[in-house]
């Protein structure tokens, strides 16, 4: 389970990592489930990167993978090719997804999105740790 409480100390991770790298961030936090459990878009990320982060966090939870990590299988002629159609336009294949594990199980995932696919992927990663 991710509780309001785990969201929030993660979220604070991503938020410290991005204003490290001087690059503002959405960052978003999934349940179980895959539903949001906290969101922050920080003073001057992208309006257009809520909506990435929070379908970032719902991919990587609901695949229990590292988004980075599906973007290399889902290129043209790999194992997942077609994927980000699926899931009602819901499946995110840029970096910045990152599972989150409790006693070696996925209980939720981060997303995090406003920079290049290194920085998404190094703020989330940051979160992730945080959890």
């Amino acid at each position: 389970m991710v509780t309001l409480s785990d969201a929030r100390r993660v979220i604070a991770a991503a938020e410290k990592k991005a204003a490290e790298i001087g690059q503002p961030m959405n960052i978003a936090v999934a349940d179980a489930g895959g539903n949001l459990v906290a969101h922050v878009r920080m003073d001057g990320a992208w309006l257009g990167s809520i909506d990435i982060s929070i379908k970032k966090a719902y991919t990587s939870r609901a695949f229990d993978i590292v988004t980075k990590d599906l973007a290399q299988h889902s290129q043209s002629g790999g194992q997942f090719f077609g994927i980000h159609a699926s899931n009602d336009g819901r499946i995110m294949i840029f970096a910045g997804g990152v599972p989150l594990r409790r006693d070696g199980k996925v209980v939720g995932a981060i997303g995090v999105s406003g920079g290049s696919g290194d920085q998404d992927h190094a703020v989330a990663e940051a979160g992730a740790v945080a959890f």
